[in-house]
């Protein structure tokens, strides 16, 4: 009797030891931030936290892409008689070699047309009112421009005709062109172009046309700065892309800093979502400066970008250059956020047989090319000149 009385015991003891050891774990707590991978058989332990960042990083991307911008292109018949080969034809590209390589090197570059490249059929002309051979826009499209605007006060100086000789030869060519259309469904479609993942939209817009009346009818053939109706096309561009880019042509000729007009229309234009003022007209250059925006972003705006090719001598008329600014796109859970950064600067020089140069490397021009330095810096520091 003894010895089944002392199994009994036994068990009974292993029973309630068992018993007691499962309540007590069960009662052990795991940390939150440590869970079993259930994916593999190994059984190791995964920090979530890291794992959620792990996935975060993962969700998140970033596309950067660069525009480039040069001022004007203004052919007088002392540009285009030179650039005369034979039998009505022309070849400018001798004259923009030097500056080929810097032209190409943004993902997009934008170049301000001012006369009109009508063609030879209607008969060339120069100052006051211009016409330039179609070989302009092919020199500049050999050169790495990726987009013309065509907004200015030259724009109506030899009419209608003048207008859509240019449009079909930048259409021939492959060339995006905005501030002047052949109708009002050109006009209407916002020009944009997609590089790196990242949308920029395109619109360009004169003070005036050198008294010359837009027609009634055709109010297509050159935008206007009207504020009411640039609000609404920038709010339109907006829709379609991720950087609205202005062309302003605006302010007054050869001086050298913009006047109060220009600054108004400027925060005006930025206030209204545009994300990057090129402006256009003094043909000499004028500084460059960020515009606080009221909500909370900021614009980028260069309010003259000089004369990049053109006629015109001294009094710094000679003087252009190439702007560079970097624009950043990051996609964090399926919102965007865009800045921009590194702003750049290549200061230019018409040359006496009309060639461009960086104006670093012509001789004789080192005192002006500090200068311009500093002139284009004063509002910018960080600005990078070359």
């Amino acid at each position: 009797m003894k010895r089944p009385l002392f199994y009994f015991l036994l068990v009974t003891l292993i029973l309630v030891g068992s018993s007691f050891y499962l309540l007590h774990k069960k009662d052990i707590k795991t940390p939150d931030s440590y869970i079993q991978n259930k994916n593999t058989d190994s059984g190791k332990e995964i920090n979530t936290e890291t794992s959620e960042k792990s996935r975060k990083q993962a969700t998140d991307k970033t596309s950067t892409a660069t525009l480039s911008a040069i001022g004007d292109i203004l052919i007088h018949d002392r540009v285009y008689n030179p650039a005369h080969v034979a039998n009505g034809q022309y070849d400018f590209m001798p004259f923009l070699t030097p500056v080929q390589s810097y032209l190409g090197e943004a993902d997009i570059t934008v170049a301000n047309q001012e006369t009109m490249i009508g063609g030879v059929e209607i008969g060339l002309s120069t100052y006051p009112s211009f016409n330039s051979p179609h070989e302009v826009g092919d020199a500049l499209k050999e050169s790495g421009v990726d987009l013309v605007t065509l907004a200015n006060n030259h724009t109506l100086d030899r009419g209608e005709e003048a207008i859509r000789n240019a449009i079909q030869h930048w259409n021939k060519i492959g060339m995006p062109y905005v501030g002047s259309y052949v109708s009002s469904k050109d006009k209407m479609k916002i020009r944009t172009i997609e590089m790196n993942d990242i949308i920029f939209s395109f619109l360009a817009y004169t003070y005036g046309t050198n008294g010359i009346s837009v027609p009634k009818d055709k109010p297509y053939l050159v935008n206007l700065i009207d504020m009411e109706k640039m609000k609404q096309e920038i709010l339109e561009a907006k829709e379609l892309s991720d950087v609205v880019v202005v062309s302003l042509h605006f302010g007054q000729e050869y001086q050298r800093l913009p006047n109060d007009e220009q600054k108004k229309l400027a925060r005006q234009t930025a206030n209204a979502g545009a994300d990057i003022i090129i402006g256009h007209h003094p043909h000499v250059l004028q500084p460059m400066e960020w515009i606080e925006r009221a909500d909370g972003k900021r614009s980028f705006v260069a309010y003259s970008l000089g004369n990049f090719f053109s006629g015109q001598k001294g009094d710094y008329k000679d003087i252009g250059g190439i702007l560079q600014i970097k624009v950043e796109k990051v996609e964090v859970n399926g919102e965007s956020i865009v800045k921009l950064n590194n702003p750049s600067f290549i200061p230019t020089f018409v040359g006496e047989d009309y060639t461009v140069s960086p104006l670093k490397k012509v001789a004789g021009k080192e005192a002006v090319y500090k200068e311009i330095i500093n002139h284009m810096k004063q509002w910018l520091p960080e600005l990078n000149v070359h």
